[in-house]
């Protein structure tokens, strides 16, 4: 059996550096912009903010769209 994970020990990593911090901040920008416009729901779950260049920090309207979260996974890159 697995070991009981630690959230807040993956929090604080998570957020460990300034450049995470400004990433994080950056896509929850481009949510709010996005529920401003009225292109997704506050609380909807179901739906997230795709940034089509891959770059999160560019938040323009142009590389802004919704997407429900399997097209969003399935776009990511891969990880190595």
């Amino acid at each position: 059996m697995a070991a009981p994970r630690d959230y807040d020990k993956e929090y604080a990593e998570q957020r460990s550096t300034e450049k995470k911090r400004k990433r994080h901040a950056a896509r929850l920008r481009a949510r709010r912009y996005m529920e401003k416009k009225g292109r997704v729901a506050k609380g909807d779950s179901s739906r997230e903010v795709d940034h089509k260049n891959h770059d999160t920090t560019d938040n323009r309207d142009s590389n802004l769209r919704i997407v429900d979260k399997k097209t969003n996974r399935e776009k990511q890159p891969k990880r190595s």
